[in-house]
């Protein structure tokens, strides 16, 4: 699927469904949360979360008083969402809508954040697009979340990709070195099981 594709996929997605209509609605992204939390940044950290959609992490990041916060989505409707959510607290974010493998930062990020979007890149050419745009811009972490080998094999209709923490840890190993990883079972709102790998690491 090329880029044009993918953006009309995503547009569709979040133009139809309400965040109870799809799989990776979390309340309380907690796993996210303790990974971030537990870097021991500052509440001034550059934090960018990729492929952030309409999730509720930037809501419980601005609560709990960081300061510099993006949420880069390739679907600008899911950005439009999690804008109108917030009210006038969206002021505070910046929000970026583009595909993450066309992401021209002007800034390093001091946190990377990256819950189901990576698993989405199929082919060689954008995985390591991804992993070079991720080396060249990250000054600090990056806290990646995928599908895992017990995971599914397909989301939104779409192929991912699978990984497990041997797998992810080989594609960053050139400029990062993995400092922990957790297995999680994410629980659907329609009650199905989503089993994804959860791995930090940190910048070479």
């Amino acid at each position: 699927m090329n880029n044009c594709d993918n953006k009309k996929h995503w547009e569709k997605v979040y133009e139809t469904k309400n965040p109870d209509q799809v799989s990776w609605t979390q309340e309380k992204p907690k796993t996210s949360l303790d990974f971030i939390n537990s870097l021991g940044l500052g509440k001034e950290a550059k934090i960018i979360d990729i492929g952030g959609g309409d999730s509720n992490l930037v809501d419980f990041l601005l609560e709990e008083g960081y300061e510099n916060i993006t949420v880069l989505d390739i679907s600008a409707k899911a950005l439009e969402k999690a804008k109108e959510r917030l009210g006038n607290a969206a002021d505070k974010v910046k929000w970026i809508a583009t595909d993450i493998t066309a992401f021209e930062p002007l800034e390093t990020y001091n946190i990377w954040h990256d819950r189901a979007a990576f698993h989405f890149l199929i082919t060689p050419e954008q995985v390591s697009k991804y992993i070079d745009i991720a080396e060249k811009n990250i000054d600090g972490f990056m806290i990646l979340g995928t599908f895992s080998k017990n995971g599914p094999a397909k989301c939104s209709g779409l192929d991912i990709q699978q990984y497990d923490e041997e797998s992810l840890t080989e594609k960053f190993e050139a400029g990062f070195e993995k400092i922990k990883c957790v297995i999680e079972d994410h629980i659907t709102p329609f009650e199905t099981v989503q089993n994804f790998v959860f791995c930090s690491f940190r910048k070479h």
